[in-house]
């Protein structure tokens, strides 16, 4: 009998409301495409780092900055100094070691109590140019169960934190100070709120069209889908005044696993400007993957004005800093990404990889410098320092397109086509019996026992010479279970005078398809022969390895005699 019909346990969805802070059915953003890149910043060592198990040491600290700097970040928050002692430290060692290039602002975040914002200032001294992001909740929520305050009461709160920032913006001397402000918990906030208070602290910072005010936006916690943050982007960018003196920045965190979504949507909106980690590290689910969002870019032609040309070497970076490991399914950067375990999947790649280097041939262009366009591969992975090699990998759901690519691009095997559904089926038994994935060595061994092992029969030697009519003479000496033997035959060609003689020790034989190519150059250079013959009553595939093309071709033909059951 079969199982009864299942019913799903009710889960307690009544107990959730929907937030949604405005309609817009006027929206324009979806009419809208991504043609530049945002200004970015990282926020690794702030956001990314208060999130750790363990938050960075020092040179964790200094290995991150290095890597973000590398990849061309302008802006980098690097800690929240009046929160803990090694963000202090950490930030005065930027400064007073010089290690800050002159094109990159270091940031730093503190809450909007007198006391930090003047430990802010301290550790600040002496840089050239730093950002002071200061900011406080203005959630519904938390104005009522955390502060208790009326939304008169959450203004208070931001604007004697603005006018304290600026009247210590007197004491630093040569240090340019910029400033952003975060209205956070900004998607459980009324966007009339979010601007009343943002328009509050413009009034006090007073910027200039040469020195903007950072306005971000955080998604603190990720409360409605992509569309409705990016309805709020447009609208607060319509009420909100001096828009020319404003950089309206977006800070989204995962919780509904729409981050990347929800910034592209928000940028579409009209926001200039992007905070996130390098793979996404951060509070709970994370904040927004910055990496996702360039390569993004990046596959569809637009500068991403980030150098992820090795995203491998980024990747071990913030596995070592964070102390987290990467999943092998991240997008671009996980370990898989870039391979192909499904027969058919693998079969389209192996044809896109032919078809694109003909287009190129026939261009004249430069494979590595073509338009790309191979089937299941959004981007090619060269461009982000991975290699082919990986791309196809073989299983228990791989096809004869996945064997075959495996074998040319790890050992330069081109196999005809009749042989590539052969092979595949010698790899399936193996993988059916031995499960998991077949690695290429595997493969070469898997390949070398079925093809390449010495068997009953076994070419010693052989001479070829012209007769009358085009034909070929062929004497040969063979090994059959270990004994030596010459034979002797004709035909109009090496191959088939080898058949002929073979006939006459009684090994029957017949040649029904062949092919060769070229393994390698120069003076030690190999062919592979790939014969098929048809072998009492059987049609049987064999191949041969050897620096003379006849030798090799001779050699199939006793490979697929060999491979004839007994």
């Amino acid at each position: 009998m079969p199982p009864q019909p299942v019913t799903p346990k009710r889960m307690a969805f009544d107990k959730y409301r929907p937030f949604v802070p405005l309609e817009l059915p006027d929206r324009t953003w979806p009419g809208k495409k991504l043609t530049k890149a945002p200004r970015w910043c990282s926020v690794d060592l702030r956001d990314g780092n208060q999130a750790l198990i363990d938050p960075m040491d020092p040179e964790r600290k200094r290995r991150m900055f290095e890597a973000v700097v590398k990849m061309g970040f302008k802006e980098i928050e690097v800690g929240f100094p009046s929160a803990s002692q090694p963000d202090f430290d950490f930030v005065r060692l930027l400064i007073e070691e010089d290690l800050i290039p002159e094109d990159v602002t270091i940031q730093v975040l503190t809450q909007c109590r007198p006391e930090l914002i003047q430990r802010t200032y301290e550790c600040l001294e002496g840089a050239r140019r730093g950002i002071v992001h200061f900011y406080n909740s203005t959630s519904i929520l938390q104005r009522r169960v955390v502060f208790g305050l009326d939304k008169q009461g959450i203004v208070d709160i931001a604007v004697n934190a603005a006018r304290l920032c600026k009247k210590l913006e007197d004491t630093m001397g040569d240090t340019e100070i910029l400033y952003e402000y975060s209205p956070e918990s900004y998607t459980g906030t009324e966007v009339e709120f979010a601007v009343e208070i943002c328009e509050a602290v413009v009034d006090v910072i007073e910027p200039t069209s040469d020195k903007k005010l950072v306005l971000n936006l955080p998604a603190t916690v990720e409360m409605y889908s992509p569309n409705v943050y990016a309805d709020t982007i447009e609208w607060f960018l319509r009420q909100i005044s001096r828009r020319d003196r404003i950089v309206l920045s977006l800070h989204p965190h995962n919780d509904r696993g729409c981050a990347v979504a929800a910034a592209e949507l928000g940028v579409l909106a009209g926001a200039d400007r992007v905070e996130g980690t390098l793979f996404g590290n951060g509070e709970r689910t994370g904040n927004v993957d910055v990496v996702t969002l360039a390569m993004n870019l990046f596959a569809q032609g637009v500068d991403p004005e980030l150098d992820i040309t090795d995203i491998d070497a980024l990747r071990r970076v913030a596995e070592y800093c964070n102390r987290l490991p990467v999943h092998p399914r991240h997008p671009y950067v996980g370990d898989l990404v870039y391979t192909a375990f499904s027969g058919s999947h693998q079969d389209a790649i192996k044809k896109g990889f032919e078809a694109l280097e003909a287009e190129a041939d026939r261009a004249g262009v430069p494979f590595a410098e073509y338009p790309w366009a191979v089937p299941y591969l959004a981007i090619d992975p060269h461009d982000v320092g991975r290699t082919y090699e990986a791309v196809i990998r073989v299983n228990s759901q791989s096809g004869k397109g996945g064997v075959a690519y495996v074998m040319k691009a790890e050992h330069q095997l081109d196999l005809p086509r009749r042989l590539q559904i052969e092979f595949s089926r010698v790899i399936q038994g193996h993988t059916d019996s031995e499960g998991g994935e077949v690695s290429p060595a595997r493969m070469w061994e898997i390949f070398s026992d079925e093809y390449l092992a010495e068997g009953p029969l076994a070419l010693l030697d052989h001479q070829t010479s012209s007769v009358v009519e085009a034909k070929h003479a062929l004497t040969a000496e063979i090994s059959s279970d270990g004994r030596p033997q010459q034979v002797e035959g004709v035909g109009n060609g090496p191959i088939s005078a080898f058949c002929d003689a073979l006939a006459s020790v009684g090994v029957a034989v017949r040649v029904l398809d062949y092919t060769e190519h070229a393994l390698s150059a120069g003076s030690d250079a190999q062919a592979a022969a790939y014969v098929e013959c048809e072998v009492g009553g059987q049609a049987l595939w064999g191949v041969g390895i050897d620096t003379n093309t006849v030798t090799a071709s001779l050699k199939a033909v006793l490979s697929a005699i060999n491979r004839a059951p007994s």
